[in-house]
């Protein structure tokens, strides 16, 4: 058996599905599971929704559902025909008449907008995305069924970014795909699970890439495919540099560090699942199904290059923390992460190097409102419109190498190491976002000059104009010019 998921680009329209179906038939043979993404950006119109319905804009919040409700019933028409098209509009018209009823019960009644309700908010996508799937299958002429997800993942109960309880979604993902799944495609919403009480959950933003590993560790999965508008993992984020190539391979290590260093492709648990039983995890172009992609497995070839891809993460206020006593920094770091999570406000980055600890947040987060709780001063400075780039690969193997040669071909732009010379996979540095681009440029021409064409691929021109726009990656206004790199002075009251 494999596990087939098809994100939100490889779903948004009836094209898209109907490549889905095709690509999902030519695979009949071993036995697929199909995880969704929600239809195109219907997440985010779901979170616009639900803020229209928080600020009492009851004429806001029924326009956004009803252009919500003529995409999805101008998909289903179009991919889904007869009885499965029938059974599919009943649903999707409950759908969407609890969603004007959560609309009412917050703007007329008060309801108030918490975690929990955000969660079943969003995960209308996923749990209407499916369905119209399994119709297009069903219509296609591929038998299939729908399974609810929040019936088979079960979560822990922290809304908006729960945990998985791995060991009883297995057990409940072996029964019951056993079951439904002789002789038909189960199809199933990504994202999504639901607490042992049955109150709905969502994994957090990108989570049905982790419910695809899930699903293929429960079922012990020959192969965990992933379906995205890529070629497979590239050397660089195509939205910032253009002349990256495919990666063949990688290893789970690798792909992991990755994904925690912001690239797209993958959500950064994916491979945990994968990682207990070995599973191959291969990243595929929906639009392109013929090329092979870029299979992340436990054990790869050495490799010429000692770095095999560059990740970012932008639009970031760097906390440079310096404690001024002999505190492990180590355990002052673990702190500081414990006290971000218990906040509310997850670290994007953290590490420490030479005694320095380097926090991390997207812009719009209120920091300012961290107690940070320690005994005895420390001196932070802030790097307002950061960027952070990781150069990735297992041939950095701890050698000072790669950061040498990172700054030494930065020459011409602030950065600054921010990852100890001792790491094994993973260089990080900070860059001034408006730099990210040059950054890029500068840093693939140093490392990628040569490659070594058993671990690397020409890679054809992206779509990029299918991908999240490049806007939400780099700051260009004159306000972002004038802040970068400014150091302030910030006073914390410690606590004794």
């Amino acid at each position: 058996m494999i596990v087939m998921k098809f994100g939100g680009t490889s779903v948004e329209s009836s094209d898209a599905i109907a490549r889905l179906v095709r690509t999902v038939h030519s695979q009949l043979a071993r036995q697929p599971v199909v995880v969704v993404s929600a239809l195109g950006k219907t997440t985010n119109r779901l979170l616009e929704f639900a803020e229209h319905a928080r600020r009492g804009e009851l004429y806001l919040g029924f326009k956004c559902l009803t252009e919500l409700q003529d995409y999805h019933f101008e998909v289903a028409g179009q991919v889904a025909n007869g009885d499965a098209l029938h059974q599919l509009e009943a649903s999707l018209q409950r759908s969407f008449r609890d969603l004007r009823v959560i609309l009412s019960e917050v703007v007329d009644e008060g309801r108030e907008v918490t975690p929990a309700l955000l969660d079943e908010i969003a995960s209308f996508g996923e749990r209407m995305s499916s369905e119209i799937v399994a119709a297009a299958l069903e219509s296609g002429g591929v038998p299939s069924v729908h399974l609810d997800a929040r019936q088979l993942i079960l979560t822990d109960d922290r809304h908006t970014h729960a945990s998985p309880l791995y060991w009883e979604s297995y057990a409940k993902l072996r029964q019951a795909i056993s079951y439904f799944g002789d002789g038909r495609v189960v199809v199933m919403g990504g994202f999504i699970g639901s607490t042992k009480d049955g109150v709905t959950t969502t994994l957090g933003r990108g989570g049905s890439d982790l419910t695809a590993s899930i699903v293929g560790a429960g079922i012990s999965a020959d192969e965990i495919q992933i379906w995205t508008d890529v070629d497979g993992m590239l050397t660089c984020d195509p939205r910032v540099f253009k002349g990256g190539y495919r990666l063949r391979s990688l290893s789970y290590e690798e792909a992991a560090a990755l994904a925690s260093a912001g690239a797209k492709v993958l959500h950064p648990d994916t491979v945990t699942p994968a990682v207990r039983q070995r599973i191959p995890v291969v990243i595929r172009n929906s639009r392109r199904p013929a090329v092979d992609g870029t299979r992340i497995v436990p054990l790869v070839s050495p490799c010429a290059n000692p770095v095999k891809a560059i990740a970012c993460k932008t639009d970031l206020t760097v906390l440079e923390i310096r404690p001024k006593d002999e505190r492990d920094p180590a355990e002052f770091a673990a702190a500081l992460d414990e006290m971000c999570e218990r906040y509310g406000m997850p670290a994007e980055f953290l590490c420490h190097n030479q005694g320095t600890i380097f926090l991390a947040f997207k812009s719009s987060t209120r920091y300012q409102n961290l107690p940070i709780e320690v005994a005895g001063c420390v001196e932070v400075r802030l790097h307002t419109q950061s960027a952070i780039l990781t150069l990735v690969g297992e041939g950095i193997d701890g050698s000072p190498y790669v950061a040498a040669h990172s700054l030494a071909a930065l020459k011409p732009i602030p950065a600054t190491i921010l990852s100890g010379s001792g790491s094994k996979l993973a260089v990080s540095l900070m860059v001034p976002t408006t730099e990210l681009r040059r950054s890029v440029d500068m840093l693939h021409h140093e490392f990628f000059q040569q490659i070594d064409p058993v671990v690397f691929a020409e890679c054809q021109d992206v779509e990029v104009e299918n991908l999240q726009p490049l806007s939400t990656l780099t700051e260009s206004h004159d306000s972002a010019v004038r802040t970068t790199r400014r150091f302030r002075p910030l006073t914390i009251v410690c606590q004794n």
